[in-house]
């Protein structure tokens, strides 16, 4: 089940990290361009936050069965996981950045839907996915990505 779960949260990344891009690459679009937030911007913003829901619930499962993460934690210490780069990345740098990025996106999706004007709704997710998405970016592990 374990392998299973790991095989979903891969691949569900590659769905997760393209709707981030298309949400936040759309809201800067429509934020320049003075346009109207509409039902497909409104679609965009909704299915860029339900992937990375998935995704992080996915994320806490292998997380807290990880034979890895939480068995380093476990048997060394936290102390021992910090001084290695690669446990260090795997248990503490990447989850936790993770958790701001889905938080983040969390705030911006509910924030966008009390402002009054299309102009602001397209500023507030552009804003709060734009970071999200740089966060996620700087720690994916880029190099199981492409193994």
């Amino acid at each position: 089940m374990f392998e299973t779960i790991q095989f979903i949260h891969s691949y569900w990344a590659y769905v997760t990290l393209l709707l981030i891009v298309l949400a936040t690459l759309n809201a800067f679009k429509g934020m320049f361009s003075n346009g109207i937030f509409n039902a497909n911007d409104y679609r965009i913003s909704l299915f860029a936050l339900i992937v990375t829901h998935i995704q992080i619930l996915t994320g806490l499962f292998l997380y807290i069965y990880s034979p890895n993460a939480m068995g380093a934690i476990k048997s060394g210490g936290m102390g021992a996981v910090m001084k290695d780069s690669l446990l260090r990345f795997s248990s503490v740098e990447h989850p936790l950045m993770m958790l701001i990025a889905v938080t983040l996106i969390t705030i911006g999706y509910s924030k966008h839907k009390k402002k009054a004007t299309d102009k602001a709704k397209f500023k507030t997710i552009s804003i709060f996915y734009g970071i999200a998405l740089l966060l996620i970016l700087s720690r994916i592990p880029w190099g199981t990505w492409f193994n």
